[in-house]
């Protein structure tokens, strides 16, 4: 049997990209080693964080469906970085492990034009350089116009613990152990990574007596943009913080050379996250840190395992007993699940158009682990853009790029093609150079036409959108063009509210700059919107409009590199006096605008200047 599009892995990213070429009218075929770890959350049990949390958002607003399973599955949600700005503010959410999984796997039984199967994909059909469907573990062959490969953890993977390497995926299954040589064959580059995961403990085992008690928040919160339900805040599961001990880190330093990483096994070669390190890596690395914290997260309602975020470890099971059992609480702690570490195959992502196509192999996509990523949300993102892209192509349509400017889906991918990785990536604030114009309360007005164009997004949403944009606009309109009238009324209500009084008449919007002035207390003068949305979106649009404006000069000039394209038949030998750096990674990199050219490391601003000549001199398309 033939499909348009084949999904080898069921994983956050398998599942969005099979859910949105489905969605978009394309024959679909899932395929997962086993059915019942589709969508499951193997490391921690939450979803979002910062940056990431934006993420879940860019995901509903183009369509996806991780942030709607998250709030369906939530045991708590808390808004991270409240404090610290609009820029840097994200959502971070408990999900229940059991419950995530489950509804993820109904949505994907109900959608129209996808398929489900369980087995192991361990070759591709190529013909000509371009890949026609996949071959199972069986030597059956299935067909299709293109392939998503979305394989997670499960190349060659190997869980490490003490002395001990095992050929096995997350939850014990069987690995995929010939995908990654043949990917190899077909000339891909192929690279290893490793991570890993803390241990589990019974709930009815911890004292929280000796724990810090971290609530979620006390208003609702929503990932979804879409039909949210309401939910009682006093019901979430509260999350503990504690810290290691002294005790903790002589346990660990006296057996270091036990753990898989340092001494236990000689022959890994995988690179672990840098941002998400093992608890022996903090305490060799941070020396001089007397205690470092941990994290006590509920897994699911459904039984009493606890996550203890922070302490992953490849230690041997006894010293992982000891290590539990130095932290205050947790004497008489019992793990019900060890840690261990993962070592698994990946592919250089540099090897990847910026619509997930892979350069080598044309019609074969890419997403999630697989291209060197680490998180849920990171995966997922990857998965729609992959899936979304995939049906385009198959369609002859032109892909759904996104921008560093427009996402942090857009510097994900950018990050990824342009520079490689060689551990682990993980998306941070600190990667997106317009961060202020990617936040969490504007992704809708973002991505959503984007979503629609691409028949992720429903016209009724869509006519939301619009709506939203509009009352926005009106209202920000409304207060630049209304005046505080200073008679005594106005006077008192400043008083009353502890508030300065303006020494003269000002417009509503000159007013709300003021940092101590809230939105709501405007309400005082003028009737405003009964939305919390649309209010949060105007005042941060009134108070930061400086910094905005100076953020969107900025994109202007990025924009006019990016409509600099750069052939796809471009010789770089040709191009006179490029450095040999230079040269060699722009052939390897082969970037797609100008734009792109210059956030290569080892491309100079005198390369550019040489490479624009030369555009404009043989290709007379870059004016």
């Amino acid at each position: 049997m033939k499909y348009e599009i084949i999904v080898v892995g069921g994983g956050h990213a398998g599942c969005e990209a099979a859910l949105a070429s489905s969605k978009k009218n394309h024959s679909t075929l899932l395929i997962s080693g086993r059915i019942l770890n589709i969508a499951t959350m193997p490391c921690n049990p939450s979803i979002g964080g910062s940056a990431k949390g934006i993420v879940v958002r860019e995901i509903d607003a183009l369509g996806g469906m991780m942030g709607k399973m998250a709030d369906e599955a939530k045991l708590q949600i808390k808004m991270l970085n409240y404090a610290k700005g609009p820029a840097v503010k994200a959502l971070r959410s408990q999900a229940d492990k059991i419950i995530y999984p489950k509804k993820m796997l109904e949505t994907l039984r109900k959608q129209k034009n996808l398929e489900i199967k369980e087995a192991i994909v361990e070759d591709l059909i190529i013909d000509n350089g371009k890949v026609c469907g996949v071959v199972l573990e069986n030597g059956e062959k299935i067909y299709s116009d293109a392939v998503i490969l979305t394989t997670g953890t499960y190349l060659k993977s190997d869980i490490l613990v003490g002395d001990t390497r095992t050929r096995q995926g997350p939850h014990g299954e069987k690995p995929s152990n010939h995908l990654s040589d043949n990917l190899s064959k077909y000339g891909l580059k192929i690279i290893r990574l490793k991570t890993g995961t803390p241990p589990r403990i019974e709930k009815s085992s911890i004292d929280f007596s000796k724990t810090q008690v971290e609530l979620g928040d006390d208003v609702e919160r929503f990932f979804s943009f879409d039909d949210n339900k309401s939910y009682d805040t006093k019901e979430q599961i509260p999350c503990h913080l504690i810290y290691t001990t002294p005790l903790t880190h002589k346990i660990i330093l006296d057996n270091l050379n036990k753990s898989s990483m340092y001494g236990g096994l000689d022959d890994i070669k995988g690179i672990g996250p840098r941002y998400c390190p093992s608890i022996e890596d903090k305490i060799v690395r941070f020396k001089d840190k007397e205690r470092h914290q941990l994290f006590l997260e509920p897994e699911t309602k459904e039984n009493d395992e606890w996550y203890l975020q922070g302490f992953s470890t490849s230690m041997p099971h006894d010293v992982q007993e000891l290590m539990v059992h130095s932290l205050k609480g947790f004497k008489h702690a019992k793990i019900n699940k060890y840690a261990y570490a993962i070592e698994y195959d990946a592919i250089n992502p540099q090897q990847l158009k910026l619509n997930f196509e892979t350069k080598i192999i044309n019609n074969l996509f890419t997403a999630g682990q697989i291209n060197g990523t680490s998180g849920y949300e990171e995966a997922a993102g990857q998965g729609l853009l992959a899936g979304i892209n995939a049906a385009l192509k198959v369609s002859g349509k032109e892909p759904l790029i996104l921008k560093r400017n427009e996402s942090y889906i857009g510097v994900l991918i950018d990050d990824l093609v342009t520079k490689g990785t060689k551990e682990p990536y993980r998306l941070l604030t600190s990667r997106a150079e317009y961060r202020l114009l990617l936040r969490h309360d504007n992704a809708d007005l973002r991505l959503r036409e984007y979503g629609y164009e691409a028949g992720m997004i429903s016209k009724e949403s869509y006519n939301k959108l619009i709506a939203k944009k509009q009352t926005i606009n009106d209202t920000i309109s409304k207060l630049n063009n209304t005046n505080l009238k200073l008679n005594q009324t106005t006077k008192a209500t400043f008083i009353n509210n502890n508030l300065d009084i303006p020494l003269s008449s000002i417009s509503l919007a000159h007013l709300l700059k003021r940092p101590e002035i809230k939105i709501d207390f405007l309400n005082n003068f003028i009737t405003l919107p009964d939305n919390k949305e649309i209010l949060e979106q105007v005042e941060i649009m009134i108070k930061y409009e400086g910094y905005i404006a100076k953020a969107n000069k900025e994109v202007e000039k990025l924009l006019n590199l990016e409509n600099k394209i750069i052939p796809d038949d471009i010789d770089y030998t040709k191009v006179s006096n490029l450095a040999s750096e230079a040269l060699q990674k722009l052939s390897k990199v082969r970037p797609r605008t100008i734009a792109q050219a210059t956030r290569i490391s080892g491309v100079n601003p005198s390369d550019i200047a040489v490479l624009t000549v030369y555009l404009k001199k043989e290709y007379n398309k870059n004016e």
